[in-house]
């Protein structure tokens, strides 16, 4: 209940009820007064909360949605306040404690007697004591960031320009607010004493990726410095006001710069608010906050510390995870368990407008024999990195910036082995996240609330109590997912296996932000011919998107028509090889594929090939696609490497996309003696149809001229093995992680009827499919499996035949090259800079050397090695380096 009466302490308890009173109406405050609300059934405590904000409890990660609007950010649930056994003293101070007596007294002049004493006092932002402080604002709590709003709107209109923002502080708190007053209209400039971004939890390839990004988004970053005083202008004309109080009109920084800001804003991390256990005489640590047992109890037994006050080997951390570990430690304690709180779980995800970053466990590789697996696109702003032991089995920590899809699924599995080598892991390179089935029960799939995927199956199969066969309900019943949010594609993962498992139907909606599956929303999308994100989401989805859905609309939108991928927004979708039209390698660098249909090719363009290999200094290598790649080229050089090739009769060869790969021959029998049909002309008419077609995963073709099958057409999504009497088509073959063999779905095919029936295969799975699954996959997942599709494609059982040809038509109707594109256009080719400020500068940083007559990246020893001869060439580290 809520009160202000200082007789009105848990009046509902019984007189023998012990009092516990908590100081604190935080996160922290919150989750130990419910895990006691709903522990303590027989009402042997009663619970009295004093708070210091007007607010009730709120979600204070989610400060930078505030930004975006009057966002009610109130905890749930909200329903434990209503409780007789509970008070919560709302806009009052603790001000004393009188650890002989055991009261507590606010700055109203209550005292309040305790039983056991909480402190979930949190922290304060802390301001440094430079000239003109007194006009720097704080961003740390809901008053805080409403008050940053009304100045920000105020100046808008009083300045009749963008007010200019200065935000010194680049960890998670410095980012969303500088992110999030730049989305208000202000020109935001960032202000970070480290060499990067989020130095305390991104190593340099990170926090540079990072940057880029921020960058990118029209914030201006001063690194490596700190500001020395904010300037002001004592009479106030600067802003066109007849007001005599000063006014900022700029910080200077340490560096020698001077940055004009009309608001400062301080977000450099925590003071732990410890003052009142510092006049008690508590044990505090030496850089502040109330030292704690693992039992969470201070240096008096009847007092207790959780959340960022608390000091835990030595260190107070500001973040939901440890906090409500804590709280759950001292709850059990107080009812008489034998909790004990062991270790600080530090990852962190940040979601800015779009940039997504995470890290965990030993992120920064400190652990002795530590490898790293790295995948960068520095130019690009995307970096994923898994820390591994060495030998390579036990995951230790990981960092990804850009793209943080893999994070929820492979955070659990800290400390564990890894079923595969580590770079299958890592979504920038194609690979997908372990699904549900990988993690043990006792894995952590949710640190905010503690939650393990046993516990989540549990809750699915109904164990304890009604099964939980909704997502809603499912959070609801566990909690998990309920507060940062990072960890819900994982529980959906979770949900989905254990109804499959029990034999039930599957919800199959994209995510939490689309109620309709990939298969609603491609028909959705192709009925309203909706060509941008923006109208997408718009029409069917909620929020912003998420690391599931996002991906999976800029698939749909490729798919459904032939307009340049990066333009209308659809640009920020793709993929990361998608963004560069080429595959990063290793070292930051790019390769280069041009289309050779079933490596049929002349002389005169070998010589091409050659030539520009030569002109660029690029390492070349045949590929088991048939096709000559070309390694070690640099953003910049991209458009200048396909000039010549467009020229020369090439196109992109797309083997960055989710499209067709490659069409694979033998030389049929055309040369081969045992050939019995043109195995070369039929795939290179295949391959110029189905060119550029984008679908939920890569798809390769084969043809063989006979039952030698030279092609390996049988390990392909859609195989084509020569008969004497025409072809016979096989469907739903891969290799790969997870390898399947092509089922026949018809035999001796004239060449009319097998390009029919392509069509139709291969528009009902793009149709069809779920994101990121290739069509063995698919067609596992379809009832009936080849039957039915031998059904759809054949017989045309649904009566799709004609559209689904259609479709086909339409795409190869409207294809174009993306190169031949990109090159006729100059805002396109402003892409592809590895510097903005010097675009045609290469990056200095790339090292090469000389290995059987061709350059390749040079490994760590070979840098150190001052005898080595390096060529200039990105450097990005790998495992074993």
């Amino acid at each position: 209940m809520l009160s202000s009466s200082p007789e009105s302490s848990a009046a509902g308890s019984p007189p023998e009820a012990r009092r516990v009173v908590i100081i604190g109406g935080g996160p922290a405050a919150h989750r130990l007064t419910d895990a006691l609300h709903s522990r303590d059934t027989e009402h042997i405590l009663a619970v009295t909360v004093i708070a210091e904000e007007q607010h009730l409890p709120y979600d204070r990660v989610a400060l930078s949605q505030r930004l975006a609007g009057q966002i009610d950010l109130t905890l749930e649930p909200t329903g434990v306040w209503d409780s007789e056994h509970i008070t919560l003293r709302i806009g009052e101070r603790a001000e004393s404690i009188d650890r002989d007596a055991k009261t507590v007294t606010t700055a109203l002049g209550h005292t309040v007697p305790y039983d056991d004493l909480v402190f979930a006092t949190g922290s304060s932002a802390p301001v440094p004591p430079l000239p003109g402080s007194e006009h720097i604002r704080v961003y740390r709590t809901l008053d805080d960031v409403d008050a940053l709003v009304a100045e920000l709107g105020e100046l808008t209109v009083s300045l009749g320009r963008a007010p200019k923002v200065v935000v010194a502080g680049g960890g998670l708190l410095g980012l969303e607010a500088a992110g999030g007053l730049h989305r208000l209209g202000g020109e935001a400039a960032l202000v970070h004493s480290g060499p990067w971004l989020m130095s305390a939890q991104l190593d340099a390839g990170g926090g540079q990726a990072l940057g880029r990004l921020i960058t990118a988004q029209g914030i201006a970053l001063h690194l490596g410095t700190r500001a020395t005083a904010i300037l002001s202008n004592p009479v106030g004309t600067e802003r066109g006001t007849e007001t005599d109080a000063p006014v900022v009109t700029g910080v200077s920084l340490g560096s020698g710069d001077t940055i004009a800001a009309d608001i400062v804003v301080y977000a450099i991390g925590i003071t732990p608010r410890d003052e009142l256990a510092r006049d008690a005489h508590l044990d505090l640590g030496t850089r502040g906050g109330i030292v704690i047992s693992g039992e969470c109890q201070t240096s008096d037994p009847n007092i207790w510390a959780i959340g960022e006050v608390a000091s835990f080997g030595g260190r107070c951390v500001g973040l939901v995870a440890p906090a409500n570990a804590m709280a759950e430690v001292v709850a059990d304690r107080l009812l008489g368990g034998t909790a004990t709180f062991t270790t600080v779980d530090d990852a962190t995800k940040l979601k800015l407008s779009g940039v997504d970053v995470a890290s965990f466990g030993d992120a920064l590789a400190v652990t002795p024999g530590a490898l790293e697996i790295v995948y960068a696109d520095p130019a690009r702003g995307l970096y994923q990195k898994l820390v591994v032991t060495d030998d390579a089995k036990t995951l230790l920590g990981g960092i990804f910036v850009g793209d943080a899809t893999p994070y929820s699924a492979l955070r659990p599995l800290v400390g564990r082995q890894l079923s595969s080598e580590p770079g299958a892991y890592l979504s920038a390179a194609g690979a997908e996240a372990p699904g549900g089935d990988e993690l043990p029960d006792d894995a952590l799939v949710c640190s905010c609330n503690m939650v393990t995927a046993g516990t989540v199956r549990e809750a699915v199969r109904g164990d304890h109590t009604e099964p939980c066969t909704e997502l809603g309900a499912l959070k609801t019943c566990t909690r998990a997912g309920t507060q940062c949010g990072s960890c819900v594609p994982l529980i959906k993962k979770l949900l989905e296996a254990e109804l499959t498992k029990s034999g039930q139907t599957v919800s199959h909606a994209l995510c939490e932000h689309f109620e309709l599956s990939r298969q609603e929303l491609f028909e959705s999308v192709r009925v309203l011919e909706l060509v941008s994100a923006e109208e997408v989401f718009e029409r069917f989805g909620t929020g912003r998107g998420c690391d599931v859905c996002k991906p999976a609309v800029g698939s749909i939108l490729a798919s459904q028509n032939s307009a340049y991928i990066l333009d209308a927004g659809r640009g920020t979708l793709q993929d990361t090889n998608d963004r560069a039209m080429a595959n990063m390698q290793k070292d930051g660098t790019y390769s280069v594929v041009p289309r050779i249909p079933a490596g049929e090719i002349t002389p005169a363009k070998l010589a091409v090939i050659a030539k520009v290999a030569e002109d660029f200094n690029l390492y070349t290598k045949i590929t088991g696609a048939l096709r000559i790649d070309m390694f070690g080229a640099r953003l910049e050089q991209l458009p200048d490497i396909w000039r010549v090739l467009v020229d020369a009769g090439f196109e992109s060869g797309q083997a960055y996309g989710k499209a067709l790969r490659n069409v694979k021959s033998c030389v049929g029998s055309t040369w081969c003696r045992f050939g019995v049909q043109d195995s070369v002309a039929l795939a290179i008419k295949l391959e110029l149809r189905y060119r550029g077609l984008r679908a939920p995963h890569k798809f390769k073709f084969g043809v063989s001229g006979c039952a030698r099958e030279c092609a390996e057409a049988r390990g392909k999504d859609v195989g084509i093995i020569a008969s004497d009497l025409g072809w016979n088509m096989y469907v739903g073959g891969n290799g790969g992680f997870q390898p399947a063999h092509g089922q026949l779905l018809a035999s001796d095919l004239d060449e009319e009827t097998l390009i029919k029936y392509i069509d139709r295969y291969m528009m009902y799975y793009i149709r069809t499919a779920d994101r990121m699954q290739r069509t063995a996959r698919w067609m596992e997942d379809l009832d009936g499996g080849v039957d039915h599709v031998r059904d759809v494609v054949i017989n045309d059982t649904l009566g799709l035949g004609d559209e689904l040809e259609a479709a086909m038509e339409k795409h190869v109707d409207t294809y174009e090259d993306e190169w031949a594109a990109t090159l006729a256009d100059p805002e396109r080719l402003r892409r592809f800079r590895s510097f903005v400020n010097a675009p045609i500068e290469p990056d200095p940083s790339i090292a090469r050397v000389v290995e059987r007559d061709q350059l390749r990246p040079a490994t760590a020893d070979e840098r150190a090695d001052s005898s080595t001869v390096l060529l200039s060439g990105s450097r990005i580290p790998v495992r074993g380096e």
